[in-house]
């Protein structure tokens, strides 16, 4: 196994995703990558509450409108239909992060009354990886669980797809149990994969209700990358320390949960060799349904079966 390193430069940025992209890094399956990203605005200094820090220039308006992503980097050997194995060894965030809430035009914010016409919250967050925990200006202290809002492949289209909305093939997925230990797969749609990491997040609620996390650099994370050719699915699906966990996307969140439960019954027909009607009884007991986030476009749902809501007498 090698392990390589990549930081963020004119070179390795991006804000889109493409099968066009060349890579920046090629890789065998079962090689780490060692990543530095900025936070999803490409920011090279922290906002206060009242002045946005300087961000990175320069920035093509076509490629880079989206979140900073690191790569996109290429996997000997990956084709279409295989899956990507993303095991997440180690994530440490740099010491500021940010959040915002209020004076963004969408939905959410005109029901609840901070619309374009309301002012903009600015929270500023002091991160210490140390005691993994973060404070605001407010005098709030949480716990920090960081993970990569995105990590992720462009399809087979060739277009310049945005970050915003999650995929098939990953994307701004935004699940906050995507930690160290975890093991995220998803499904391949173009040749060497071309899979790109970015988006730090230092906290997050399910839902991400205000459209941010914590949002902060990793100043380090490792990540393993392997090709699955054993493992067929149709959208994303994560092994946690303790837990099996599907997604699922769509516009509307109704759909986004048929997603997730369909790719959970899959997986439990799978994993006990039962037949997909017991699954659904069983399932109906054991699986807990969550929302990923409702604020990106596409929704997400994710579903949970932990390895102990199952005993085998």
């Amino acid at each position: 196994m090698t392990v390589h390193t990549i930081t963020p430069s004119r070179e390795t940025l991006h804000g889109t995703f493409s099968s066009t992209f060349t890579p920046v890094l090629t890789i065998e399956s079962g090689d780490s990558v060692e990543a530095t990203t900025l936070d999803a605005r490409w920011s090279i200094e922290p906002s206060t509450p009242d002045r946005l820090g300087e961000q990175f220039e320069p920035r093509d308006p076509k490629r880079d409108g989206g979140h900073a992503l690191c790569g996109p980097i290429a996997i000997n050997g990956a084709k279409p239909g295989m899956t990507l194995a993303v095991q997440i060894d180690e994530l440490v965030t740099d010491r500021w992060g940010w959040n915002v809430a209020g004076g963004i035009d969408n939905s959410i914010n005109e029901r609840l009354g901070f619309g374009q016409d309301a002012d903009r919250f600015r929270m500023i967050w002091d991160l210490d990886p140390d005691t993994a925990t973060a404070t605001n200006q407010l005098g709030h202290t949480v716990q920090m669980r960081p993970f990569f809002g995105v990590m992720g492949m462009p399809d087979a289209s060739g277009e310049l797809l945005p970050t915003a909305p999650p995929r098939p093939t990953g994307g701004n997925i935004d699940c906050k149990e995507l930690v160290v230990g975890t093991t995220l797969y998803l499904p391949i749609a173009v040749e060497g994969a071309l899979f790109s990491v970015g988006d730090g997040h230092a906290a997050q609620g399910d839902g991400e209700i205000s459209g941010t996390a914590i949002e902060c650099p990793m100043a380090s994370s490792r990540l393993t990358l392997s090709l699955r050719d054993d493992l067929s699915i149709t959208t994303p699906i994560a092994r946690a320390a303790d837990a099996w966990i599907t997604l699922g996307f769509h516009e509307n969140l109704d759909e986004a949960t048929l997603i997730a439960i369909d790719a959970m019954l899959d997986l439990i027909t799978r994993e006990h060799g039962i037949k997909r009607v017991e699954a659904m009884a069983l399932a109906s007991v054991v699986v807990d349904l969550r929302v990923t986030q409702i604020v990106n476009g596409v929704r997400g749902v994710h579903a949970i079966l932990r390895d102990d809501a199952i005993r085998l007498d």
